[in-house]
């Protein structure tokens, strides 16, 4: 089929939103279009970025029961004399300080552990969003460039694999769709095939059936792209023959 004006689909199709005749369409018109390539780029790396750390706020039982002690501390009056009726009631109450005081640096040191805990995870969410974009730009580079050209297989479970090639930029933007979750404990790892010698080239999200990615290292000279399954965490060669092999032709 043909898309009536296929630069309009660039959206649905970083989200796949699109059927395979559809999909397979504006993949055609993706090897010719280098904007498309772009827009399909920014598409997929912001939809990554929308996710954003969440602060914790302290639970609010936390305070009340802090009032709540507060409140059973009884205010002695000032007392003269010593007597053990005074003695008594005086240990009571101090007792009663060190208990209110103790759970107020409690809440001091809570209150603390959460703004630290905050702060790091705000740091954490910064630095994952500056690789985030560092990587979308990159990703962007690449697909924009005016010598990318577009390479496509076939994957298991009807699924299907695009690889986007720039000389220039000497790297390489995996794409997959309808990707199948792979075996427990097992995730899929890309390769570079440098005629015949295979060369890691980075992990894939093990549950995500659609990811944009840019391959780990540069192409060099490079005359394909493996895909294998292998044990979680990757390996340094692969351990089973690649479920798709895309050639890049010379």
């Amino acid at each position: 089929m043909s898309l009536t004006d296929p630069h309009t689909f660039a959206g649905a199709y970083a989200l796949d939103a699109l059927d395979a005749d559809e999909r397979a369409a504006f993949e055609a018109h993706l090897d010719a279009c280098p904007d498309c390539r772009l827009e399909v780029a920014e598409f997929a790396a912001t939809a990554g970025r929308l996710a954003l750390a969440v602060g914790v706020t302290p639970p609010p039982a936390l305070k009340d029961s802090v009032l709540r002690q507060i409140s059973n501390v009884r205010q002695e009056p000032p007392r003269t004399g010593r007597d053990p009726q005074v003695e008594r009631s005086s240990g009571r109450s101090l007792l009663w300080m060190r208990r209110w005081m103790l759970a107020a640096c409690f809440v001091a040191a809570a209150l603390g552990g959460v703004a630290t805990w905050q702060h790091q995870e705000a740091q954490d969410a910064q630095q994952q969003a500056d690789q985030a974009q560092a990587s979308a730009e990159q990703v962007a580079a690449v697909l924009g460039a005016s010598d990318a050209k577009t390479h496509a297989t076939s994957l298991p479970d009807g699924a299907r694999g695009v690889v986007v090639v720039s000389k220039r930029q000497n790297r390489a933007v995996f794409t997959a769709s309808g990707l199948s979750t792979p075996p427990e404990g097992k995730v899929y790892e890309l390769w570079f095939d440098d005629h015949g010698t295979m060369r890691p080239a980075g992990l894939l999200g093990p549950d995500r059936s659609n990811q944009i990615t840019l391959m780990d290292g540069t192409v060099d000279q490079a005359s394909g792209v493996g895909i294998t399954v292998e044990p979680a965490g990757g390996s340094k060669t692969p351990t089973l023959p690649p479920v798709g092999l895309i050639e890049f032709p010379a």
